[in-house]
This record gives structure tokens, C-alpha cells and sequence, in this order.
């Protein structure tokens, strides 16, 4: 998953390997799982350190739900936002460390958004994770993508801990 200067190396579980990250890279076929693949590679058939972070995120996020990126049964333009631990996978019954779990709800947010210079480098997820450096501020905007402009209901319900909002409107 990580090279030996700790570069992501995850694209949906082997799109990294079909591309070289150390030059600009341009896929002609792309293949693989639909809601793995970061959107913006979709469209411009560029892959690179960034999209890899976004499935890790993507990854991240789906051991802790539980649940596939895309629920082909839900409305198209839900947007789930809420108590990040009514996120977790119910299944686990509540036998989680809740700090251990934020945190990896709040990565998989963070390597997710929209915008490729918000994402982080996959040293800071590691640090984040470890609990060597504090957990990212989000704000809203780079979590929803840019043609969805998220409704007031959306915007006032935010993630949240214990220690305040982890999403931010500014």
C-alpha cells in the first residue's frame, strides 16, 4: 500500500500499479470499482498520488461504516451528514474505541475531499492515525463535491465530537 518513501500506492486495489507516479500520468482505459476511483480521475484520465489517497479515504471509510461508497438504492442526491459515530458499522455493536473510530472516520472524510490540494500526504494520515498529530479541521465545502451545493439543513448538520466541530462553514 505504501512505497518505501511512504507514497500511496492504493487505487483501487491496483489502478497505482498500471501508472508511474514519479512522472504525470494519463490512463486511456479506466477500469475499476465504480466509488473507489477518485471522480476527478474519472474525468480527466489522469491518476496520481492524490486519487490514491482518495480510495485509501474511500477504503477507510468503508471498514468503518461497514457500507459500499455507492448505495445504489438511495436517492442520488442524498447527502449523509451527521454524528460521526451513527456512521459506524452497527454490527460492531458498540465494542469500538470511539477516539480510535472518529479518527478514522475523520481521515477517510479528509483523504475524500473534493479538491486534490485539501487532500493530505499519507505521512500526515499515518501521523492522524497514530494519534502523533492532531485531527484536521474540514470544512464543508471540500467535503461536498463542487456540483452540489449543500442545503441549510446540510450545512448546520455537521460532523461533531466531544471537543466541537471537526467540520468547519468558513
Amino acid at each position: 500500500m505504501l512505497d518505501s518513501n511512504f507514497n500511496a500506492k492504493l487505487g483501487d486495489f491496483g489502478l497505482a500499479r498500471l501508472v508511474d507516479h514519479a512522472k504525470e500520468s494519463r490512463i486511456t482505459n479506466l477500469a475499476g470499482t465504480k466509488g473507489y476511483i477518485d471522480p476527478r480521475c474519472v474525468i480527466t484520465c489522469r491518476a496520481s498520488k492524490e486519487s490514491d489517497i482518495y480510495s485509501f479515504g474511500i477504503v477507510a471509510l468503508d471498514v468503518a461504516c461497514g457500507r459500499k461508497p455507492i448505495n445504489h438504492d438511495a436517492p442520488e442526491d442524498q447527502v449523509v451528514i451527521g454524528e460521526a459515530l451513527n456512521a459506524v458499522d452497527q454490527r460492531l455493536g458498540g465494542c469500538f474505541d470511539e477516539q480510535q473510530m472518529k479518527c478514522l472516520l475523520i481521515v477517510g472524510l479528509w483523504c475524500t475531499c473534493s479538491e486534490h490540494d485539501c487532500r493530505p500526504l499519507i505521512r500526515e494520515v499515518i501521523q492522524v492515525l497514530n494519534f502523533e498529530a492532531p485531527l484536521p479541521i474540514l470544512q464543508l465545502d471540500t467535503l461536498v463535491s463542487s456540483d452540489h451545493t449543500p442545503t441549510r439543513n446540510e450545512a448546520t448538520s455537521l460532523l461533531s465530537n466531544s471537543n466541537g466541530s471537526i467540520v468547519s462553514m468558513e
